[in-house]
């Protein structure tokens, strides 16, 4: 039988050698249910809706049911969480089923997370809660909407049965794509064992699945060998994606290097969050109690988590270390430039401008600036600015739903002077603005809400009604006015959690 209709699920992954992995089968759950098929994605992944909402494809969801063509694993990763180093980590409640190619002819993951215990469950019970579940669909969903690159959901199922954490919760299982789920703490496990073999054989692996091209293009520029190209493709994308997280407000909450992909993915949506008034220090997540994955700390951890994975690779990159490590020096350099060409460039945009330069980076600044001290919402600022260029006819969210304090008054006298000096078209700008600012993010009192709503009385009908608009994050409609307002002071969530 065949994993889902007639597609065959493949694991070049388990190909690798054992080491890699623990053979593993999910664990059965009482009652699965559906609660949301990604008919889109599954088109996108080649994969038959009709057939994935069957009976028999639901019980595959839920780990229910294991085809003969399909050889479950979860994988090992070591990893720095909070800057502590822990030498052995894993998959500890996600199994891996297969590989599947998408209709773009690229190779992606199907993950079961929340299905039960395997070895590197460190006493867990390998189980989600429904909260968890939901979170990490709306918000991966809504990060893929923005073009943000991301892990999807592909399905979110009940088990029927309860999980215990600080009370009693129901349960659930997400099914979760990625390009793949190896992590700078997957290639940090091995290195940390002195196992060169298995760094050059998974190193050589994320280079054929990911960089190829990338990596002989590099390497015919700079002379540089395979793995310093390989080092660069990664740095480089995780500066890209870090600049990505910060222009749209996001917080990822818990930047450990085993929650950073190689293929420079958003993984891991546990206490993560959109930032609603502006702060640069802001931090969500209860675990971080010394403010370390604050929003303004994410560039500088990124190059963090990428420095460790620059020391696994040393003895990849050069015989002699010194050597290895003036290579390795000069990439990592590079990652900084990348990050800030990057980051001023989306913010640039942000106003309206085509690029970036001095004056319109200086603007930026005052900008955020000014709504730090204001505490000014941060997708509603940006999304009114868009306003200020429209006919007075057409400005939805101008003295409707966001007003300017007077604070802004000067700053944005000094936008439209320099956007006419500069000779930007503004009816350019406008639509540019509108396309790179968000009308809608997942504000978090609107996720807590649906998953209030779906945990205690089973009704799914906020966060199918989240994920649909979160959907069209940059296409506002009147009638989901609710979804773009900032939160009331009783409604504000002051935390996240870490959805173990």
């Amino acid at each position: 039988m065949a994993g889902f209709g007639s597609i065959s699920l493949q694991n070049t992954y388990r190909q690798l050698g054992e080491q890699f992995y623990s053979d593993q089968l999910p664990t059965k759950v009482l009652d699965p249910t559906l609660i949301r098929l990604n008919h889109t994605l599954a088109s996108q992944l080649n994969l038959p809706v009709g057939v994935l909402e069957t009976e028999k494809a639901i019980q595959i969801l839920a780990g229910n049911s294991v085809p003969d063509d399909i050889c479950p694993i979860a994988t090992v990763y070591a990893g720095h969480q909070f800057g502590g180093w822990n030498p052995q980590l894993g998959d500890g409640r996600a199994i891996l089923l297969g590989e599947v190619i998408g209709e773009d002819d690229k190779r992606y993951d199907i993950q079961l997370k929340g299905a039960g215990r395997t070895p590197y469950s460190r006493m867990g019970d390998g189980r989600s809660p429904l909260g968890p579940v939901l979170r990490e669909y709306i918000v991966s969903e809504a990060m893929a909407a923005l073009g943000i690159p991301t892990t999807r959901a592909l399905a979110a199922v009940t088990t029927g049965e309860t999980v215990v954490r600080e009370m009693a919760q129901p349960g659930a299982v997400l099914t979760r794509v990625a390009q793949s789920h190896i992590r700078i703490g997957t290639i940090q496990y091995f290195s940390a064992r002195n196992d060169l073999t298995s760094v050059k054989i998974l190193a050589d692996y994320v280079i054929d699945r990911h960089y190829r091209e990338a990596v002989a293009q590099i390497v015919a520029k700079t002379g540089d060998g395979p793995y310093a190209a390989l080092l660069t493709c990664v740095a480089e994308a995780q500066a890209s994606l870090i600049a990505q997280w910060m222009a749209v407000g996001f917080i990822h909450g818990v930047m450990n290097t085993d929650n950073m992909l190689l293929c420079g993915e958003t993984v891991d949506y546990g206490p993560c969050a959109f930032m609603d008034g502006y702060n640069p220090e802001k931090v969500f997540s209860s675990i971080d109690t010394q403010g370390r994955y604050a929003y303004a700390n994410q560039a500088e951890i990124g190059l963090w988590n990428v420095s460790w994975l620059a020391q696994a690779l040393l003895p990849l990159i050069d015989e002699c270390e010194d050597e290895a490590i003036k290579v390795a020096e000069k990439i990592l350099a590079n990652y900084s430039l990348i990050f800030k060409q990057t980051y001023q460039q989306l913010l640039a945009e942000k106003l309206g401008f085509p690029g970036s330069n001095a004056e319109v980076d200086q603007l930026s600044l005052e900008l955020q600036q000014i709504m730090a001290a204001e505490v000014s919402d941060y997708t509603l600022t940006y999304r009114a600015l868009a306003d200020c260029l429209a006919p007075e006819s057409d400005r939805p969210y101008l003295n409707k739903i966001y007003s300017f304090p007077d604070a802004f008054q000067a700053w944005r006298q000094r936008w439209q002077a320099l956007l006419a000096e500069q000779g930007v078209d503004l009816a350019i700008a406008h639509a540019l603005m509108l396309s790179k600012n968000p009308s809608y993010i997942p504000r978090n009192h609107l996720i807590a809400e649906a998953i209030e709503q779906a945990s205690q009385h089973q009704d799914f009908g906020l966060f199918n009604q989240l994920v649909d608009v979160l959907a069209r994050p940059f296409e506002y409609r009147e009638e989901n006015k609710v979804f773009a307002l900032s939160p009331k002071p009783e409604e504000e969530v002051k935390q996240t959690f870490c959805g173990t």
